[in-house]
């Protein structure tokens, strides 16, 4: 998939392709069931097993980034203490951040949720801005922003960005032309890889979108389990249809 993308500054001569792997962050267990947002909650990382699969796709010596909040640091963290090569350095951007959900946070996420309209696929409408923080079109343009400075920071280069949710769906909205409201409808699972690459030539640029929310620990838990030796007490395991 493919779209124009006047955004980001094109190269002068040839085809440049830089590769984004954003990654969200490990899941939040301390929320008690509560909107959070911005809120500086840590995450869980005991799953060595996935931050293990995580970094067998990323890729090595890429630039690495990471939004302001902690819990992007500590999935990094956990991705580098599962056996990846710790990167030099990992600038902390807070256009990054997950969007400002004001005051919002701390409401029981469930019932907010069921006083929206149906069918929303987010907190809000993209223009709804939340009393006291932000609008996703706010944190749209903010991460907008940011990609294209660090793109031309860094053009032909691989780029991890350990990011949230929120963040995720705004790149791939830029990705698909412009339209955050379509970013809007991907899932984005916790530790979830996606990758998007900006490939630019002169006067021209556009992006595709090779994969969105992949979850590389379960393509190893299927392969594991197809390879087990064959016993009575070995069940086969069942198809799951996408």
């Amino acid at each position: 998939m493919s779209n124009t993308d006047k955004s980001v500054a094109a190269p002068k001569a040839g085809v440049v392709t830089t590769r984004w792997w954003w990654v969200r962050h490990a899941p939040v267990r301390e929320d008690g069931g509560c909107i959070y947002g911005q809120k500086d909650l840590g995450c869980d990382t005991s799953d060595r097993v996935v931050f293990d699969a995580v970094g067998k796709i990323l890729p090595r010596n890429a630039a690495w980034y990471a939004s302001n909040l902690k819990r992007t640091h500590q999935t990094a963290d956990a991705i580098w203490a599962a056996g990846f090569p710790k990167p030099a350095d990992m600038p902390h951007i807070k256009d990054f951040a997950e969007q400002h959900l004001g005051e919002w946070q701390g409401m029981n996420r469930a019932a907010f949720l069921a006083s929206r309209p149906a069918g929303s696929h987010w907190f809000a409408a993209i223009d709804e801005r939340a009393p006291g923080g932000e609008s996703f079109m706010d944190l749209y343009h903010r991460v907008c922003g940011a990609i294209a400075r660090i793109t031309v920071e860094q053009a032909g280069r691989d780029v991890i960005a350990v990011t949230h949710g929120g963040t995720i769906k705004a790149a791939v909205g830029l990705a698909l032309g412009g339209l955050p409201e379509k970013g809007l409808a991907f899932d984005i699972d916790n530790c979830s890889v996606t990758r998007l690459d900006h490939i630019a030539s002169e006067g021209h640029a556009i992006w595709r979108l090779p994969m969105v929310n992949q979850q590389p620990w379960i393509a190893d838990a299927s392969h594991n389990a197809m390879h087990q030796p064959a016993g009575p007490e070995v069940v086969p395991p069942a198809t799951k249809l996408a």
